[in-house]
C-alpha cells in the first residue's frame, strides 16, 4: 500500500493526506486537488449541501455550477469575498 499524498491544507492549516485526485476538470480542480486535504474537501461537501438547498441550486446548469465553484473558491480561501448565507439553522443541543 501506497502512502497518502501529503499537502499543506489552506483551510486547515496543517499537513495532512491529500485528495486521491483532482475533484473538478479545470483550475479549480487543479488547485484545490494540489492545496487542500480529503479532510478539508470532506468538510466542503457536507457544507455545500446547505447551499444547494438555500438556492435551490441546479448543478447542471452554468449557473448553478459558477455558483458553486465561486461558494468553494471563496470556502478554502481561494478567492476575496463572503460566503452566501444559507437558511441552515442547526440543532438545538439537548
Amino acid at each position: 500500500m501506497t502512502e497518502p499524498r501529503l499537502v499543506t491544507c489552506r483551510k486547515l492549516g496543517k499537513e495532512l493526506p491529500g485528495l486521491t485526485r483532482p475533484p473538478y476538470k479545470n483550475d479549480l480542480g487543479k488547485r484545490l486537488y494540489e492545496e487542500v486535504s480529503k479532510e478539508a474537501w470532506d468538510m466542503w461537501l457536507k457544507d455545500s449541501v446547505k447551499f444547494i438547498n438555500t438556492y435551490r441550486v441546479d448543478l447542471t446548469s452554468a449557473e448553478g455550477q459558477k455558483f458553486m465553484f465561486d461558494q468553494c473558491e471563496v470556502y478554502f480561501g481561494l478567492k476575496e469575498g463572503a460566503l452566501a448565507d444559507t437558511a441552515f439553522v442547526p440543532a438545538e443541543d439537548k
